[in-house]
């Protein structure tokens, strides 16, 4: 009897992966995805999803795939699933805004962003998006961003201040080098404690609070080369009842360990601050607002408190990380292209000059005025998108339409791309930002004038800010990309404005590390022989 059941899980996994493959093979036999052409799948069991979830750097095979197939293919996800792959932007067009909720994001990817970041905004989807979306709007009213710029001009200049202060210790005749990845993440958190939630965190001081340990190193301990049988799990969720889906959070792996521990601690944190709120009235931070907001509502229009409660977790997802290693990104572009950092520095320069200003005084208006600084940041995250990698899947028959026909294995030229309700759509859009049809010949290069120029550039409307998809776009675009921008452009003048930033020198029987674009579920700056987001870069101080 116990040999019976200790059996019973075994006997249940191979029923659903037969299930599973049954159905996938009569699917592929009829879909159309099976003309398209796509890269060799080297294992039934996870297919193409090794080449992705294992590759060295982002982008490694799929900037081949597009090159070589097109900017739609077809590739093998598990147990010998169709994927279809885009990069075309009329295609991304289609899904992200035309269809608006007609491709909803892919079930497993919604379970996975639920254990990290709740049932917040980012994980909604039809009538609950929209809810949500429309309560938690006037927290990024474009007329609220001038009142965060003295918080980024603040917490900017006290890291201006942490970097001095470690110079002032050393030789002056030794460059400082200094790894900005944390030192940037630490100060995009003490700007998300201000201006979420009316807390100093206090990070860029070396404080510790119980919400920053947890989520310190979150992506890369949780997503970074997952094993192949979790790869094949999460395929088959799809299947899986949602009352029992909800009980992942608590198997004992890695993943679902640490994301249910900093999910469970940003929830007290959260409910915490509501009851703070409740306590002092009304405040100016994000989830003041969003409270007042929320409290204005018709009660049939309401989030419920849960929602509101896991607001705080999607606000540190999408605001605090992101913009953290979109700066780290583009800090180390400006050190390995000289001239476009002076360029910038002449920049902020010419503003202080013209406006008065002194110290940290620039206003929306000075920020929105300099266009080659905005320029060169378009182009780091052009060329470095945090989130690389979006999941879809079509909820009905439907064809996407594409602004690059691609070719059959028949050698047929197809415009469109019939896809039946249920396929698996995945969305390169770091492929799309490298696209020759769209960038130009020297789309894999760095040349942040073609923003300058964006009558030169074949434009398809999809993203928000410089039509990148770093914000992702349509209907469920980031609702909070303006105050990212803003952000990030304040940080960056404040920087440059005091520091010289450059690559570390190649010294005689010494290897300097090699920066690589890790596939964490956010791209991350890593390095052999250092330990988590590792971005070395030479810090000189301006006089």
């Amino acid at each position: 009897m116990g040999a019976n059941i200790s059996s019973l899980p075994t006997c249940l996994a191979a029923v659903v992966a037969f299930i599973t493959y049954t159905y996938t093979y009569i699917r592929r036999r009829h879909s159309f995805l099976s003309q398209l052409r796509g890269p060799k799948s080297h294992s039934f069991w996870i297919g193409n999803e090794g080449d992705i979830y294992y590759q060295n750097e982002v982008g490694d095979c799929e900037f081949e795939w597009v090159q070589q197939f097109g900017s739609a293919l077809r590739r093998r996800g598990c147990l010998g699933e169709d994927h279809l792959m885009v990069a075309d932007p009329k295609a991304l067009q289609y899904i992200l805004h035309s269809s608006g909720y007609s491709f909803p994001k892919r079930r497993d990817v919604v379970k996975v962003t639920e254990m990290v970041a709740g049932k917040g905004l980012v994980c909604a989807h039809g009538e609950v998006h929209e809810r949500q979306r429309k309560i938690s709007a006037p927290v990024f009213f474009t007329s609220r961003l001038k009142m965060f710029i003295p918080t980024f001009q603040e917490v900017s200049s006290k890291l201006v201040q942490r970097w001095k202060d470690e110079l002032a210790t050393l030789d002056p005749s030794i460059p400082l080098l200094i790894n900005v990845a944390p030192w940037i993440s630490r100060a995009t958190l003490d700007i998300m404690g201000q201006a979420g939630f009316d807390l100093h965190f206090g990070t860029l001081d070396g404080a510790e609070t119980e919400l920053s340990k947890m989520y310190g190193g979150l992506f890369i301990d949780s997503t970074l080369y997952p094993s192949p049988l979790n790869l094949i799990f999460k395929s088959t969720w799809r299947y899986i009842p949602e009352f029992l889906l909800q009980h992942v959070r608590y198997l004992p792996t890695r993943e679902y360990r640490r994301f249910r521990t900093y999910l469970d601690c940003a929830r007290d944190f959260s409910r915490e601050i509501i009851k703070k709120n409740a306590e002092k009235g009304d405040g100016s931070d994000m989830m003041s607002v969003l409270l007042h907001t929320n409290a204005s509502e018709d009660p049939q229009n309401r989030m419920r408190h849960e929602e509101v409660v896991d607001q705080l977790s999607a606000l540190l997802l999408a605001g605090q990380e992101t913009t953290a290693s979109t700066l780290t990104w583009f800090l180390w572009e400006i050190a390995r292209h000289p001239e476009s950092q002076e360029r910038i520095r002449e920049e902020v320069a010419a503003i202080y000059k013209r406006t008065g200003a002194s110290g940290a005084e620039l206003s929306a208006a000075d920020l929105d005025s300099m266009a080659y600084t905005q320029a060169v940041l378009k182009e780091s995250m052009r060329l470095h998108p945090i989130i690389w990698m979006l999941s879809r899947v079509a909820g009905q028959d439907d064809a996407i339409p594409l602004a690059f026909p691609v070719t059959t294995k028949s050698g047929r030229l197809v415009s469109s791309i019939p896809v039946k309700k249920g396929t698996l759509i995945d969305i390169a859009l770091h492929a799309y930002q490298r696209l020759p049809e769209v960038w130009g010949e020297d789309a894999g290069e760095w040349n942040p004038d073609r923003f300058l120029e964006p009558e030169n550039v074949k434009q398809t409307s999809i993203g928000v800010y410089g039509n990148l998809l770093n914000f992702s776009g349509g209907l469920q675009g980031c609702i909070g990309w303006r105050f990212a921008v803003c952000e990030m452009l304040v940080i960056v003048t404040t920087l440059v404005k005091h520091f010289e930033f450059s690559l570390p020198p190649e010294r005689e029987g010494e290897k300097t590390p090699r920066i690589c674009r890790k596939p964490t579920v956010l791209m991350m700056p890593m390095a052999e022989g250092q330990v988590g987001p590792w971005m070395g870069l030479v810090v000189e101080p301006l006089n």
